[in-house]
C-alpha cells in the first residue's frame, strides 16, 4: 500500500545550505520520476518561502520548501540499498575521493533508485555527513570528491566556483587528432527532454562560457586519445565540445557517433571511453596540495592495447607519440 500523498513543508537544515532545488527534491522525493519533480518546479507546486522558485534555486537555511502531494512508495516498499565501498583513492577526516567504476550512478534519481553516495551511506551508517562535492556522469569513470565535513563541502565548491585545482579526463575520440593543444571555448546550454532528461547543446546567443584544454596523448588512425582538462563545469562539457570539434567520445550514447562506435563494440567496449584520471586540488580545510591519480579501468587498457597493436600493424603510430597515456601530474 502506497502513503495517501499529503502537501509537505520542509524546513532547510544547515547540511542542505547552498544545495540547488532539484538536487534537494530528488533526495527527498526517492520514486518520483525527475520529469515529475522538474514540472512541478515549472508550475509553481514547488515553493521556497511560499515564492515561486526554480531547479537551480540555491537553498538557504531555514527556507521552507513546499514538497505537492507526490505519490512516494511506503517506506517498507522501497528496496533497501545496498551498502558497497568504492576503490579509495584519498580520505582524511574531512575529504573521500573514489575510484566510481563505469555504469554506476553518482546518486539516486532519474530511473535509478541508489547510487555512489547512497550506497557509501549504507556502508558507513555512523558516518554523520557525507556529500557530494561534485558529479560525474553514469557513464565516466574516475575521480569522485566526496565531502566528511560540512567545511569541506563549503571549501570544495568555493574552490570549483573561483577556478582553483585541475581535473584532468582521458577520452578516446573518433577522428585523427592533430594539435598538440588546442583550446575550446564554445558557450553550452542545457535543456530538457520530454522525459525530464538533461542534455546540452553549443549555443552562442544563450549559452554559458565554457572552456576546456585538449591535449594529444596518441594517436591510433580512426581514433585518438586525448586529455581533456576543465576549465569550468558545465554539464556533458566535454561531451559535447569534443563532439560539436568533430570528434565524438567512443561509447557516447547521446553525442556520439553509433555507427563509428560499431567496430569497437565488435571488440567487446560497450561503455562511454571518459575517465576522470586526475585531480590537482588544494585540500579544502588545510589548504595542502593534492595530486590524486586514478588510473584507467582495465577495460580500457585493454582496448588501447588492442589499438596499439593494429596502428603498428598497418603501421599508423605516428612518430613522436606517447606509448601510453601519462599517470602522473
Amino acid at each position: 500500500m502506497s502513503e495517501l500523498p499529503v502537501v509537505r513543508l520542509v524546513e532547510v537544515a544547515e547540511e542542505h545550505a547552498g544545495q540547488r532545488l532539484d538536487n534537494f527534491l530528488l533526495r527527498l522525493c526517492k520514486g518520483v520520476p525527475k520529469s515529475h519533480l522538474y514540472k512541478a518546479i515549472r508550475g509553481g507546486q514547488v515553493r521556497i518561502n511560499k515564492g515561486r522558485c526554480s531547479a537551480d534555486s540555491r537553498l538557504e537555511i531555514g527556507d521552507v520548501v513546499r514538497i505537492p502531494p507526490f505519490r512516494l512508495p511506503a517506506a517498507q516498499e522501497q528496496p533497501p540499498v545496498p551498502g558497497c565501498e568504492f576503490p579509495i583513492v584519498y580520505e582524511d577526516e574531512a575529504l573521500l575521493v573514489v575510484d566510481k567504476p563505469a555504469g554506476v550512478a553518482v546518486h539516486g534519481g532519474s530511473g535509478v533508485s541508489f547510487g555512489v553516495i547512497e550506497q557509501l551511506r549504507a556502508a558507513r551508517p555512523q558516518a554523520r555527513f557525507l556529500e557530494l562535492a561534485h558529479r560525474l556522469d553514469r557513464d565516466t569513470s574516475g575521480l569522485l570528491l566526496v565531502a566528511k565535513k560540512r567545511s569541506a563541502l563549503l571549501g570544495l565548491h568555493e574552490m570549483f566556483r573561483e577556478g582553483r585545482g585541475r581535473k584532468h579526463y582521458f577520452a578516446l575520440v573518433h577522428g585523427d587528432w592533430v594539435n598538440g593543444r588546442q583550446h575550446i571555448r564554445l558557450p553550452l546550454l542545457k535543456w530538457l527532454t520530454r522525459t525530464g532528461e538533461r542534455r546540452v547543446r553549443v549555443d552562442e546567443a544563450e549559452g554559458q562560457a565554457a572552456h576546456t584544454i585538449i591535449s594529444l596523448e596518441r594517436r591510433y588512425g580512426q581514433v585518438s586519445l586525448v586529455d581533456a582538462e576543465l576549465r569550468t563545469g558545465r554539464t556533458h562539457q566535454i561531451r559535447v565540445h569534443l563532439s560539436a570539434s568533430g570528434f565524438p567520445i567512443v561509447g557516447d550514447d547521446k553525442y556520439g557517433d553509433e555507427a563509428a562506435d560499431a567496430a569497437l563494440v565488435a571488440r567487446g567496449f560497450k561503455r562511454m571511453f571518459l575517465h576522470a584520471h586526475r585531480l590537482d586540488i588544494p585540500h579544502p580545510v588545510t589548504g595542502e596540495s593534492l595530486h590524486l591519480v586514478a588510473k584507467l579501468p582495465p577495460g580500457c587498457e585493454n582496448l588501447l592495447r588492442g589499438l596499439d597493436k593494429t596502428s603498428r600493424g598497418e603501421g599508423g603510430a605516428g612518430e613522436g607519440q606517447r606509448d601510453r597515456p601519462s599517470r602522473k601530474p
